[in-house]
């Protein structure tokens, strides 16, 4: 059936674009959609840009976990907006065309971006497992440059990873159809528009997701495991609360991108469950950007009390600001 089809298009001329089909069922609903995701993207890239510029700034916080967190923020900011500002212009202009090259450019960035995070995630893991089940340990082991090698590890892999998938699609024939029943260049639904023997493809993207994917989950899973493990034989409950509360926001944000993105990719690819299948995809590429910052804002003593101190320094500095422009200012009495 799959040579008869390769057959039957191999006599076509290739195609230069792709359509995305996105939320094509909810049409009237384009300008509440694109608003929505406008606010979303905004949230998402102020979140994470602030963030950013607190890790950097707050000599409390230069420590590895916000060293890692730092890297989360600026690798997902970069994640979302290989997806977001495509989907606003779509929406806004109607335009749901993109084409093939641009297809698989931003299947590379956002394939490399999803691997990195694993990577960093994992790694976030691993610190919290060392402050918790080896604190005796942890300055030893947690050196600032091994945090830089886990970092720069996390990027590297990342990006070598989509390199080789997407070196073999980029040399797959497309000659119809080419409609991407999604809103972003998802790579199993490109794959399927080929009109190439995808065998090959198919098995090396497969071998690759598994070898660049599922040890950052399993070191993951592992971390959590032993660390959980060793907060339940804390005798205190204060010092139970202490240590967990160390670790819960990253807990929350773990389960958040991998149950989305579990749900998402374990689905039926049927006609049925197509709209639920695009709704778990927002979940992971979409929201989980934008609730990360809010996680770690409200669940997290020092990045809460940095946010007080420059916010409380921004709002005197206007203050500050007059006076200095009329120093003999007279207050009534």
């Amino acid at each position: 059936m799959q040579s008869a089809a390769n057959t039957e298009w191999g006599n076509q001329s290739s195609i230069t674009a792709f359509i995305f089909l996105g939320f094509e069922n909810i049409q009237e609903l384009r300008v509440l959609l694109f608003l929505v995701f406008l606010v979303i993207y905004i949230v998402t890239v102020t979140g994470n840009m602030l963030i950013i510029a607190l890790v950097m700034v707050d000599q409390h916080l230069h420590t590895p976990m916000y060293y890692f967190l730092g890297n989360l923020a600026c690798l997902e900011t970069c994640y979302t907006s290989t997806i977001l500002p495509r989907l606003l212009s779509s929406l806004l202009t109607g335009d749901r065309t993109i084409s093939v090259m641009g297809c698989i450019t931003q299947m590379y960035f956002f394939g490399s971006l999803a691997a990195a995070e694993c990577y960093i995630l994992a790694a976030m893991s691993y610190d919290r497992y060392l402050a918790i089940c080896k604190p005796l340990h942890y300055a030893t082991c947690m050196t600032g440059r091994f945090c830089l090698q886990l970092t720069a590890g996390s990027w590297i892999s990342g990006l070598l990873a989509i390199s080789v998938i997407v070196s073999f699609v980029s040399q797959l024939t497309f000659c119809g159809p080419n409609e991407i029943d999604h809103f972003f260049c998802e790579l199993t639904l490109v794959i399927k528009l080929s009109c190439s023997d995808t065998n090959v493809v198919e098995f090396v993207a497969f071998l690759f997701a598994s070898i660049f994917t599922l040890p950052p989950f399993l070191l993951t899973i592992i971390s959590y495991v032993l660390i959980i493990a060793t907060i339940l034989r804390i005798s205190s409950v204060t010092g139970k609360q202490k240590a967990f509360s160390t670790c819960s926001s990253h807990l929350i944000v773990v389960t958040i991108f991998y149950g989305t993105l579990m749900i998402a990719y374990v689905l039926p690819k049927n006609n049925t469950l197509r709209d639920l299948n695009k709704l778990f995809s927002v979940f992971y590429t979409v929201l989980t950007p934008m609730v990360n910052p809010l996680i770690y804002s409200l669940r997290n003593k020092d990045v809460k009390q940095a946010l007080k101190k420059y916010a409380s320094m921004f709002l005197a500095f206007p203050r500050m600001q007059t006076i200095r422009a009329n120093p003999f200012r007279i207050t009534p009495s």
